[in-house]
């Protein structure tokens, strides 16, 4: 089985730097759990947060699983057609508004926080 970083490793250039800036953020300095699941990385915290798609153009998608219930006051979320996901699409590591998409982790963390103890309160 393919772990996150042996993943990473087999892509090129761009998209391999901009993998690498996420993953250290996601996985190393938040502390979520990483896991390839459907070919690609996902980060999970009580539930699935994100994940990173390397797609075409050589570019990256940091996607958020609840994308669309996020206030995306920073005006940098896309759902694309997609009823629940959103994210954002980068080219290259330089143009990560790095203090923006941190906001947005933050709260996409916060969200996963709240559901999880609406989950809870219905199971008890």
């Amino acid at each position: 089985m393919v772990n996150v970083e042996d993943f990473i490793n087999q892509l090129k250039n761009e998209q391999r730097e901009i993998m690498f800036y996420f993953h250290e953020l996601l996985a190393h300095q938040l502390e979520l759990e990483d896991k390839i699941r459907f070919k690609i990385p996902f980060y999970y915290h009580k539930s699935w947060i994100c994940y990173l798609n390397p797609i075409k153009n050589n570019a990256v998608e940091l996607a958020f699983l609840l994308g669309k219930e996020l206030s995306n006051h920073q005006g940098l979320l896309e759902a694309k057609g997609r009823k629940q996901v959103a994210g954002i699409t980068f080219s290259n590591e330089e143009e990560i508004p790095k203090d923006q998409v941190y906001e947005i982790i933050q709260e996409a963390l916060m969200l996963d926080e709240m559901k999880y103890n609406q989950r809870m309160r219905k199971v008890c």
